[in-house]
């Protein structure tokens, strides 16, 4: 009797999928989450072009970011939206059809956050806002934001995976 009440051998296998890509997408929606609460904080309390020291390497900097990474290609925010949402949906697939380890899901998920606060930003402000300042004596590194860090932090892991998949493909070669 047993055999007749059990699922068959496919339905755990699609729940498990199901399951594992509902983690990383919450992951994704956190990172998104963190970002805008931090924004609004940002918007809220800090001037534009506003300076708050934190300590003698890191400040609070208001700063409204039109383009990429660094404030690459300023005046494309349109172009670069739409980059964004083909960027995500690749992401949203990707992490779907996810098959190896959980590093690669969680780089795919933390890149898949950015891009969704940044865009968010895009859609509602017109620009990005950045916030996070890191400079000491003539060290100036751009003003950045949760999203960006989860972006740079996402395409690390990822690059490392790539870099772990390779090495262990030519020791099995």
């Amino acid at each position: 009797m047993p055999g007749l009440l059990a699922m068959p051998s496919a339905a755990p296998a699609t729940r498990s999928a199901f399951a594992d890509a509902w983690r990383w997408y919450a992951l994704a929606l956190a990172v998104a989450a963190a970002d805008q609460a931090a924004k609004w904080v940002a918007i809220a309390y800090l001037a534009p072009n506003g300076m708050v020291f934190v300590l003698p390497f890191l400040s609070w900097t208001f700063a409204c970011n039109t383009g990429a990474a660094f404030s690459l290609f300023q005046g494309f925010s349109e172009l670069l939206a739409v980059l964004a949402v083909v960027v995500a949906a690749y992401l949203v697939v990707a992490i779907w059809r996810w098959r190896h380890g959980w590093l690669e899901a969680a780089a795919y998920a933390l890149v898949l956050g950015g891009a969704v606060g940044n865009l968010a930003d895009r859609l509602l402000h017109g620009c990005v806002v950045d916030f996070v300042h890191l400079h000491y004596g003539w060290f100036n590194f751009p003003v950045f934001n949760v999203a960006d860090s989860a972006i740079t932090v996402g395409v690390c892991c990822w690059i490392g995976c790539i870099l772990l998949g390779s090495r262990s493909g030519q020791n099995a070669g």
